[in-house]
């Protein structure tokens, strides 16, 4: 009998000592690599918006190439114009020159057309504007505050909390595979196929929360949150900037997200939990070192 209970004890030992070993294990090895499988990233002689990766984005491209397609026409029909009056109507083909000052029809006309063409781009702007708008009902809500010069990023609603700094990797630190002055020592990781919210504010100056390739573009005030949102529903990472000249290290504040599916995401909050820690200092940006992770006290936020 006590030959059982002894074995049964250390059955029961070993099972807990294999799940610790597990949950070591998962939480030890990033679950993001999903996302290196597509990058959207500026390249050489680009010439056009980044590749759309959210609805919102799909949305602005569109406008932006139908008020583009209007304004070519506008600008056609008016050089085309022009040209036929300075030759039709030059003073060596008109030595006595007309007397006629008004033309009903041409003044509407002229009122009447560009009237239309501003209906016609009010209506896709106005709808627009209201997606942009709708930040209800989002499955996460991430608050993202500047800093002279690096992001937090706060988690609203994640068991535990979890909120992190995220910095630039200095040039002499980059590694294969991750671009220089856009890629992070923590990126925003983010479910794909999920609607999120951003609550966006500053701890000190000005900054610019812009992701191009998302459609997301707010100011960072301080004293003042301001709110966006996006989708994403591809895999991949995004990348965008601090847009807003914010001070010496302006250049220095990349924004690198990584939408990977929900499943993984579920298990990169248990990673972050486990592994941003804190430490020491990381080489300087400029000639002061800059701290490089703090994770803060989710308790105080």
């Amino acid at each position: 009998m006590k030959r059982s209970i002894t074995s049964a004890l250390g059955a029961a030992g070993l099972l807990a000592l294999f799940g610790h070993m597990a949950l070591a294990q998962a939480t030890s090895t990033d679950p993001t690599a999903a996302a290196n499988a597509y990058v959207n990233a500026p390249h050489n002689w680009q010439m056009w918006f980044p590749e759309a990766g959210s609805p919102l984005q799909v949305q602005i491209d569109w406008l932006m190439k139908f008020v583009l397609w209007i304004m070519t026409g506008v600008v056609v029909f008016v050089g085309i114009l022009l040209a036929y009056v300075l030759t039709r109507y030059r003073a060596s083909r008109n030595p006595v020159p007309s007397n006629v000052t008004h033309n009903t029809l041409v003044e509407v006309i002229w009122i009447v057309i560009p009237t239309l063409l501003l209906a016609v781009i009010v209506i896709p702007s106005i709808n627009l504007i209201y997606s942009e708008a709708d930040d209800s009902n989002p499955y996460l809500t991430v608050t993202v505050t500047g800093h002279q010069w690096y992001w937090e990023y706060n988690y609203s609603g994640v068991q535990g909390g979890l909120d992190y700094t995220s910095y630039m990797i200095p040039d002499n630190q980059i590694q294969p595979g991750q671009i220089r002055r856009l890629s992070v020592d923590h990126p925003m990781v983010l479910p794909a196929g999920e609607k999120i919210k951003f609550i966006i504010n500053s701890a000190d100056v000005l900054h610019g929360f812009y992701l191009p390739s998302l459609g997301v573009q707010r100011y960072a005030i301080p004293g003042t949150n301001l709110t966006q949102w996006t989708l994403i529903p591809k895999v991949g990472t995004y990348y965008g900037q601090c847009n807003q000249i914010c001070g010496i290290n302006h250049d220095a504040m990349p924004i690198e997200i990584k939408a990977i599916p929900l499943a993984d995401y579920l298990n990169w909050v248990k990673y972050a939990q486990a592994n941003y820690a804190l430490n020491s200092f990381a080489p300087s940006l400029i000639s002061s070192p800059l701290p490089v992770n703090k994770l803060a006290d989710a308790s105080s936020n």
